[in-house]
């Protein structure tokens, strides 16, 4: 099969690689996992600008919707997306919003933008990533009214706090940390009012693959051990020891961009056993294939006749080396292992 445009595979750049990086120093190696942000980023504005879903706040991060992307790229960016957000709005349903989110190694996502206009805000959402992304990110909210103006709306103290590295407000907190530092991570949150008590939905997408097993355990182990009552939703590679899989690898390393963690991206059951390992009660994985036919599927004829694709066989490929993977932890008994496709 072809190679696979690197595009597929990036959203926020939150954690990066482990020492054993054959190709560059550490900075270097860092650098290339954050410019995993921007092929996400370009990659969702392209497929918005299509049409596949609306995002109303990806244009001021992204003004010119740049080149074309193949549709298979278009379909697999709009199932990972649909995909976590019929997760995450489960949960902010089932917990009627009286819950915290934390997503880890966030880029330029705009989820709070979306939940805010959907009125499904949870009572604080908290955004990390590697201070350089974070300033970029911070920098467009202060000098972009769309993006500033639906902070302050949902802000009712005196202290809103916006500086080169971090943004606090009521609802919305962006942090700028590295997510190999758990102890660092915890100390941050906890500073801007993260509740331990509190129901908590942590998400990443394609970042624990950066990290390197020990890392990306002691997160999810970190998060198991904090939060009583938790649901953390995983997206990222699945089946790499195959050909398809090595493909991508190679296609990553010639961007200096080495998965660190794609041991733990070898099946369906690694992916669910670095959550029970780690303390979580439940774990289930779904690669997206099987989550591409779970969504709605007059919303999917929709999509599919937006382009044309030729080559069906590449993107059922594609979508059987991605998958969601999340685990709960539900001792206040609201039904969190219930959360499904």
């Amino acid at each position: 099969s072809r190679p696979v445009s690197c595009c597929t595979h990036s959203r926020g750049s939150g954690s990066p690689m482990a020492a054993r990086q054959p190709f560059a120093d550490a900075d270097t190696a860092d650098e290339a996992v954050r410019a995993t942000c921007d092929d996400a980023t370009t990659c969702k504005r392209f497929a918005t600008s299509k049409g596949y879903w609306k995002d109303s706040s990806l244009q001021y991060f992204v003004r010119s919707v740049g080149e074309r992307k193949a549709p298979e790229i278009n379909r697999g960016y709009y199932a990972r997306v649909q995909g976590v957000n019929l997760l995450l709005d489960a949960f902010l349903k089932k917990t009627q919003g009286h819950c915290q989110v934390i997503n880890l190694g966030a880029g330029l996502d705009t989820t709070f933008w979306r939940l805010q206009e959907e009125n499904l805000l949870p009572r604080k959402l908290f955004e990390v990533d590697f201070p350089t992304v974070v300033a970029r990110k911070i920098h467009h909210i202060k000098t972009k009214p769309p993006l500033s103006k639906p902070i302050i709306d949902v802000h009712s103290t005196d202290s809103l706090l916006l500086e080169s590295h971090v943004l606090d407000s009521d609802r919305f907190c962006i942090i700028g940390a590295d997510l190999r530092d758990v102890p660092g991570l915890d100390e941050k949150l906890r500073r801007f009012q993260l509740d331990p008590e509190l129901p908590t939905l942590l998400l990443s997408e394609c970042v624990l693959v950066y990290m390197s097993p020990a890392q990306s355990s002691s997160l999810v182990h970190w998060a198991a051990q904090t939060f009583h009552t938790a649901m953390f939703i995983n997206y990222e590679q699945v089946n790499m020891s195959d050909r398809f899989g090595q493909v991508m690898i190679e296609n990553l390393q010639r961007r200096c961009c080495a998965l660190a963690g794609v041991e733990l991206c070898q099946s369906l059951d690694s992916q669910k056993e670095r959550f029970l390992r780690a303390g979580w009660d439940q774990a289930n994985a779904l690669d997206m294939m099987a989550v591409y036919s779970f969504l709605p599927q007059d919303d999917v004829a929709r999509i599919e006749r937006l382009e044309f694709l030729d080559e069906k066989e590449l993107l059922q490929q594609l979508l059987q080396h991605y998958c969601i993977c999340w685990a709960t932890k539900d001792r206040l008994n609201l039904g969190l292992s219930q959360l499904a496709f």
